[in-house]
């Protein structure tokens, strides 16, 4: 590590992870009585927080799910729903949005095609906030992917950017909405974003970052404990394993979102111990050294961690009657006798003496369920076989033809083990059940005196052990995950080596023939089953938030609706960027320290005179981040000049042309901008039409790139600079200075910037890469100080061909608690790392956010390939060209060492995306462009 976090620092934080606040090893938190419910209530009056939940994979309802349907829809669809459901019967909590994917198709039902879905509250326990005309939790349901088409998660990879695009959208509308409501007319933002699974923790690092606004991931199951499994049975190799599941894919959306969040909520202690550390981004030891020096108030050296916190999933309890075990419901005046559900007799026809107890399994046909070695167990054990019966629900089916591969493979494994072993009237598989059935299902599991099991090779959690004790199951379950902390707590139950058919077989005997202990387990659950309940679960997560430094877009609107008006000029307009110092009246001699830009410091502790300071240091930082070569060339303006105080032109526009093609050659650009412009000359003249610069050149650079070209700054709305981590607009009255710096960029991405201990660690890097083969001493990579900004770190690489491939210094820079992107440019002459929130394409998200320039009305060129960052510039809701020969050489090679193929992350069918021939003219620009609808013949 380049500087140290002395081993002494692990005495500093008692216990395992506990330094964060959650309950101690073994111990979860008791639901509070009545009255502590009411000083909870209290404490949140006045609040009004607007949450978004996001989770992009599956059918996701609110009523009957379809649970089961598919590997795509299981108990994470329930947990996102109840957990929405429950934070929005929370008191201050205004509105939660759960955000997920709106499908079309003819093979699913109508309501998943609905944009939006109201939750119907849960018990608030009398607590119910103060309702509004927008409050309330709600499902909203983004198009993006292919229409017409349900698919499997994996497949939806290249379609994220446009969840995101139409994700933004909701959410600014849905902040302007509330703010008019309940916010005395400035946006009430999301106080936080919880991703639910890679694909959604990849979708809200991006949202996150667009809105400058804290970030939340709950994992539910990770990519490299999967890869490890599946590796260890052996059936399938890495190469096929990817392929499948595009696991590489998934890992590093998953380390993503350990860089850009603030809290990564967690099950159990088994997932931070066995399953996190398993990743580059974070690590328990070093984890707990920022956090002890964080308390001390001593530098991280620009490192930072995301906090794990254990909260276990909820459960709503209040409508449970659990099953009397001499066959009649406990009293309830609510819940009278009534007849045997439908499904009890759906259950009772498979058996042969349907009165003897059932051991039970809920899970779907999935080879990590471990449904096979549970038959196998049961078939082996003749004492088993004797006092109990088996009942399997493997999701849903209508035929096994029509059931995916791997499912259909599982269910004939278990039918070809019921005839092996002669299980006929004694093993149940109904073919169908409904989401209302599954109570009834653990009812007469109890009233049989059965036992529920999971022998899951791992579980994360285990929702379902919590809903069986619910109705007064025992429990048998993995060793491996949830189970463990569960059956701690609960004391109702049994743990087994899933990979042990002895051990399931003699757990499963024990219970059913143990009377005592049986009843002894039932009682432990039904006494300790409170200690999973919703209302605990969302005090919990909501004090966590409550702990996060509050982040939300910087910029100040006085009466900014949308209008493009000049004549308008309200607060967010060029003459408050260029004069946001004017009020700045601090020491320039305050230089970058080694926590400068670090929000370590948000996490400490202070008085007034503390956060004076840090707002003092914050906009200092703003003014900080132009190149230094810039500033020596006089190119922006200064502070005090006055200038026009209009809207930038951008938002004048019908549409936008981002010109964001990295060719090999200074040459090559200009060739291509210039046809670009040609292409749309006659809207570029009345005006409709603006262009933006988007590339990995200094503005200096750009500027002398113009003036080489004969083209004038004014041509250009825009200049998104040092590979998005600057961002200019062109000045209309300075010929001098004809850039103007946007300061308020800077604040939007400075979010985990590493600052002087990134760089120094990178400088160090740097000097460690030589050509060993050749025995010279020549550097390969120097920094480039003159090329460097205070966001954007510039090294020049000397020999393309012998530096590492970006996943590995990228692996390297997470593994010392570094978060950046890192990027080679210029055919791999030279490389920029900039702050994780920052890229060319955030750039453009931000353009929206700060302006209102509609990301549809976006036009992006980029040839057939391009810097490392060249896959964030296709997909989306934006219109690209790929000009056809253009950067199609050497640069490819930057490519070739990525983790995972660039069609796991590009959209190969998207009406949004088109190709020019080779060697295009301007001509055939304008083709492309008439072919988009942007411009007419």
């Amino acid at each position: 590590m380049s500087e140290d976090l002395s081993e002494g620092e692990k005495g500093d934080v008692v216990g395992d992870i506990s330094s964060h606040g959650e309950s101690t090893r073994g111990r979860l938190p008791r639901i509070n009585s009545a009255d502590a419910m009411e000083t909870w209530a209290s404490q949140q009056k006045g609040k009004k927080l607007y949450i978004v939940l996001i989770s992009i994979h599956g059918l996701i309802r609110g009523e009957n799910m379809e649970l089961g349907r598919d590997s795509d829809t299981g108990g994470q669809v329930k947990y996102v729903v109840e957990l929405a459901r429950a934070l929005g019967s929370m008191p201050g909590v205004y509105r939660v949005d759960l955000l997920t994917r709106q499908v079309w198709s003819p093979d699913v039902d109508w309501t998943y095609a609905e944009p939006t879905e109201m939750l119907t509250p849960s018990n608030a326990e009398g607590f119910s906030d103060e309702m509004g005309e927008s409050s309330g939790a709600y499902i909203i349901r983004i198009p993006f992917g292919p229409k017409d088409k349900y698919i499997p998660k994996e497949l939806l990879w290249p379609h994220i950017p446009e969840f995101v695009d139409g994700a933004l959208n909701h959410i600014i509308q849905m902040s302007k909405v509330l703010g008019e409501q309940v916010g005395g007319g400035k946006p009430v933002w999301p106080v936080a974003i919880h991703g639910h699974y890679a694909d959604a923790g990849d979708s809200a690092a991006l949202l996150s970052g667009a809105l400058n606004v804290p970030m939340l991931f709950t994992g539910h199951s990770l990519g490299r404990d999967k890869l490890e499994q599946l590796l260890k049975q052996g059936r399938l190799s890495r190469d096929e394993i990817n392929m499948t599941y595009k696991i590489m894919r998934r890992i590093e959306a998953e380390e993503l979102s350990l860089d850009a969040s603030e809290i990564v909520i967690t099950s159990t202690r088994q997932e931070i111990e066995e399953q996190w550390r398993l990743y580059d981004a974070f690590d328990p030891i070093l984890e707990r050294k920022i956090r002890a020096r964080i308390k001390r108030n001593v530098s991280c050296y620009g490192r930072f961690m995301p906090r794990m916190v254990i909260i276990p999933p909820g459960m709503e309890f209040h409508h449970i009657v659990p099953q009397d075990v001499d066959g009649e419901t406990e009293t309830n005046e609510d819940h009278p006798t009534s007849p045997d559900p439908p499904i009890w007799s759906e259950i009772m026809r498979f058996f042969t003496n349907p009165r003897k107890p059932m051991i039970l399994a809920l899970a779907r046909p999935d080879p990590k369920k471990n449904i096979t070695t549970l038959v196998k167990a049961f078939g082996e054990c003749r004492p088993l076989r004797e006092l109990a019966n088996l009942t399997l629900f493997m999701g849903n089916r209508d035929g096994i033809d029509e059931m995916s591969s791997t499912n259909s493979s599982v269910l004939l494994s278990v039918l070809k083990l019921i005839d092996k072993y002669d299980l006929y009237g004694q093993v149940a598989y109904p073919k169908h059940h409904k989401q209302f059935d599954v109570p009834e299902i653990y009812r007469l599991a109890a009233k049989t005196k059965g036992v529920f099991i999971n022998p899951a090779f791992i579980e994360p959690f285990g929702l379902t052990l919590i809903e069986a004790a619910a109705h007064g199951l025992p429990l048998v379950a993995t060793k491996n995950g949830g189970p463990v902390d569960i059956i701690r707590v609960l004391d109702n139950g049994l743990l087994i080596d899933p990979h042990d058919q002895q051990s399931i077989a003699e757990a499963l005997l024990k219970l059913v023939a143990d009377k005592h202990l049986w009843a002894k387990c039932r009682q432990n659950g039904l006494k300790n089953i409170h200690l999973f309940s919703w209302p605990e679960h969302c005090k919990t997560y909501l004090s966590k938030i409550a702990s996060c430094k509050a982040r939300h877009p910087q910029w100040q609107r006085k009466d900014d609706d949308g209008e493009t008006s000049e004549s308008d000029s309200p607060g967010d307009s060029l003459r408050d960027i260029q004069d946001i110092s004017l009020n700045l009246r601090f020491s320039l001699d305050v230089e970058k320290s080694g926590t400068s830009g670090n929000d370590n410091a948000s996490e400490l502790d202070g008085n007034s005179a503390d956060r004076s300071s840090k707002l003092e240091n914050a906009v200092l930082a703003w003014s900080q981040g132009i190149s230094k070569d810039s500033r020596n060339a006089g190119l922006t303006e200064k502070a005090d000049q006055n200038s026009s105080g209009k809207f930038p032109a951008l938002r004048r526009r019908k549409y936008l042309l981002v010109i964001a093609v990295d060719s090999d050659s200074t040459t090559g650009l200009l060739e291509t901008t210039r046809k670009i412009l040609e292409a749309a000359e006659k809207e570029r003249s009345d005006g409709s039409v603006g262009f933006i610069l988007s590339t990995s050149l200094t503005i200096s650079e750009i500027r002398s790139f113009l003036v080489s070209g004969g083209l004038n700054p004014n041509d250009f709305d825009a200049f998104i600079c040092n590979s998005g981590s600057d961002l200019y607009y062109s000045s209309p009255n300075s010929e001098d200075r004809p850039f103007v710096v946007d300061f308020y960029y800077h604040s939007h991405i400075e979010y985990r910037w590493g600052g002087e201990g990134l760089r120094k660690t990178l400088v160090r890097w740097a000097a460690s890469v030589t050509d060993t083969k050749s025995g010279s001493e020549e550097p390969i990579v120097v920094a480039a100080d003159q090329l460097s900004t205070d966001y954007c770190y510039t090294f020049k690489v000397q020999k393309p061909g012998m530096v590492p491939p970006v996943k590995e210094l990228r692996k390297s820079l997470r593994i010392q608690a570094l978060r950046c992107h890192v990027i080679y440019c210029q055919n791999g002459t030279r490389l920029n790392v900039i702050p994780v929130s920052a890229s060319r394409s955030q750039a453009l998200r931000y353009l929206y956010v700060r302006w209102g320039v509609e990301l549809s009305k976006m036009v992006v060129f980029v040839g057939e390939c391009g810097d490392t960052d060249y896959e964030g510039l296709l997909g989306g809701t934006h219109k690209s060209v790929i000009l056809k020969g253009v950067c199609s050489n050497a640069i490819s090679q930057l490519h070739a060492n990525r983790n995972y193929p660039l069609s796991d992350v590009m959209p190969n069918d998207s009406p949004n995306i088109v190709q020019t021939t080779e060697d295009c003219s301007s001509s055939d620009i304008r083709a492309s462009l008439e072919k988009l609808g942007v411009l007419r013949n």
